[in-house]
């Protein structure tokens, strides 16, 4: 009799573990139907979970998880993990407000061995573990499952490096299918693509760091993957198995369109097509904004370069890559790489534009004061996805920038409320400045739908009144002001936009502080150390008395919503606002 339902038997790993091997791929069908009609309705990352639902039965399989530690990297490919590790009645929830976190995660769950949003740590986390299990006499094996895209970071070689010259108990698992979330590139990928099909002429890498090296291994065979991991399990040391997978399996159009079906939106599970999009005229998105104007500007000046660390798509940089792609350069997952490139490419005359995710600068903070600020090159810095980016919770939000850059020397901070600002800001910046500028701007939709109006230049370190009233004073910086502006439309306030967080506009804040008791500022960065907090400095300094009440994120790390959930969650959407400034008026 045909076994059927299997993946609603599994409410645990060790359920899994006591079925008969022979029943493994049935599960294997059920969990990747049940991965792609979850996700068809509530959205998510798909193409990489549906690659490894083989890697992950065999590895749960073989391994006495959570007592052997099992990491994914970066987390995108973990639904399957998830739902079999105790979440599947939970899973409807993924990526929402008050529900599972789109990633592992400790707090969630004994299995999550450690939180993964952010590339490439899985190395150097699960050798640490293994380190420990040592030092206490502990056997387990540790496990850290890494894509072909994470492993060529920095951080992944220096987890290897140390490896190889330690006994521990590691196990390094290279999900291989070369893609993360755009198409792998690099010499490392040229060599992983090399060893696939069996024309590497050069030692292994992987053995030259002295790891024991199998495979390539078929990553759909669950045979192949259990009979290999079982054999491992009696190795000792640091250890290496190749498993070449294929993104999106499963599902005709995610293996087809593997870069689209990352994170596909709502789509027919049945028949694999996308909805339709919307044909209504709206604003176009700041990473689409960014792109058109990159490309503009490029082509009126040849010493522009445009730079992003492995999200081409995300960041929109695609459009110079596709029109002028020997001056667009996708570096790979490699933030620190991308800042101080952009460095040496500044001291002989070019103009970088480098586009990284708010987030993912933090990656590369000592490259940006020591390689950039501190020589004054003018490296123009694309932050996307500043402030609160929404569903992909709190590895990804873009709370900290403004806090973070405003301590260092020589460096410009803007953030644009709209996409003419965007656009302006650009245009200012490739004219030539003294040094580098922080540009910050949200992910999504902005405001404008004429948005390509001609360029005009910005004075550094100036605000504009955007609205003049009798009562307090509304400051705002960056998109926040959307916002403010429905909050007030019929409050008898007054609003500026301060646009620089970095030279503060010491003129139009005198003449504020001169005019009003009471002065708000509100941001969408971390309430500590940023835009209001160079405020208060400001008043300290010049020995003014006003009343001054800082607006948001707390000093708190933000979860998994829709923007507007969040942004309601902290007091920042219009409603929650407007009562505010009416109590202070």
């Amino acid at each position: 009799m045909v076994k059927t339902n299997l993946l609603h038997t599994i409410n645990s790993p060790e359920a899994l573990r006591l079925l008969n091997q022979e029943d493994l791929p049935l599960l294997a069908r059920e969990l990747r139907h049940f991965i792609i009609h979850m996700v068809a309705t509530k959205e998510g990352h798909l193409g990489a979970s549906l690659g490894v639902v083989e890697l992950t039965i065999a590895l749960h399989y073989v391994f006495n998880t959570p007592i052997d530690t099992l990491i994914w990297d970066v987390g995108h490919q973990a639904y399957g993990h998830k739902i079999l590790t105790g979440r599947r009645e939970q899973f409807h929830t993924n990526r929402q407000w008050g529900g599972l976190s789109g990633f592992p995660k400790r707090e969630e769950s004994r299995y999550d061995a450690f939180g993964v949003g952010h590339a490439s740590t899985s190395i150097s986390a699960a050798l640490g573990m293994a380190i420990a299990s040592q030092l206490k006499g502990e056997d387990q094996h540790h496990i850290a499952v890494i894509g072909d895209a994470s492993i060529a970071s920095g951080l992944a070689f220096e987890g290897l490096n140390h490896a190889g010259v330690t006994d521990a108990n590691l196990l390094v698992v290279l999900n291989d299918n070369a893609i993360g979330i755009d198409p792998s590139v690099g010499a490392l990928k040229q060599y992983l693509t090399n060893v696939k099909k069996g024309t590497q002429k050069q030692d292994n890498i992987f053995e030259a760091l002295n790891f024991n090296y199998s495979g390539p291994v078929d990553g759909h065979d669950l045979t192949a993957i259990i009979t290999e991991l079982q054999r491992l399990k009696t190795i000792k040391g640091p250890k290496f198995l190749h498993v070449i997978t294929t993104k999106g399996k499963g599902l005709k159009q995610a293996e087809e369109d593997q870069v689209k079906y990352h994170a596909p939106g709502k789509f027919n599970a049945i028949t694999g097509e996308l909805n339709p999009k919307s044909t209504l005229d709206q604003p176009p998105k700041y990473q689409d904004v960014f792109g058109y104007t990159l490309v503009e500007l490029a082509r009126q000046n040849k010493t522009i370069v445009g730079i992003t660390p492995a999200m081409p798509t995300g960041s929109s940089l695609k459009y110079m890559m596709a029109e002028i792609p020997d001056r667009a350069f996708d570096v790979g997952i490699a933030e620190q790489h991308a800042v101080t490139l952009a460095a040496g490419m500044a001291t002989q005359g070019l103009t970088p534009f480098c586009n990284i995710y708010s987030t993912f600068l933090q990656r590369a903070y000592d490259q940006v004061i020591h390689d950039v600020a501190l020589q004054k090159l003018p490296v123009i810095f694309c932050l996307d996805r500043a402030g609160l980016v929404g569903e992909d919770g709190a590895t990804h939000h873009g709370a900290f920038d403004l806090a973070y850059l405003r301590c260092i020397p020589n460096l410009i901070i803007f953030a644009p409320r709209n996409e003419i600002e965007l656009r302006n800001i650009m245009y200012t910046s490739q004219l030539g400045l003294n040094g580098p500028i922080a540009i910050r701007y949200p992910r999504g939709r902005g405001v404008t739908i004429d948005w390509k109006q001609p360029f005009t230049t910005i004075e550094i370190g100036t605000g504009i009144p955007l609205k003049q009233g009798k009562h307090v004073a509304i400051l705002s910086i960056g998109s926040i002001a959307k916002n403010v502006s429905e909050a007030i439309q019929y409050l008898d306030v007054s609003h500026y936009d301060m646009r620089f967080a970095k030279p503060l506009d010491h003129n139009l804040l005198h003449l504020i502080f001169n005019t009003y008791h009471t002065i708000i500022t509100i941001e969408d960065g971390t309430i500590n150390g940023g835009f209001g907090s160079a405020v208060l400095e400001f008043a300290s300094e010049h020995h003014y008395t006003n009343t001054i009440k800082r607006l948001g994120i707390p000093d708190a790390f933000i979860e998994q919503g829709s923007v507007g959930e969040l942004q309601a969650s902290i007091g920042l959407d219009p409603e929650q606002l407007q009562r505010y400034f009416k109590s202070l008026i």
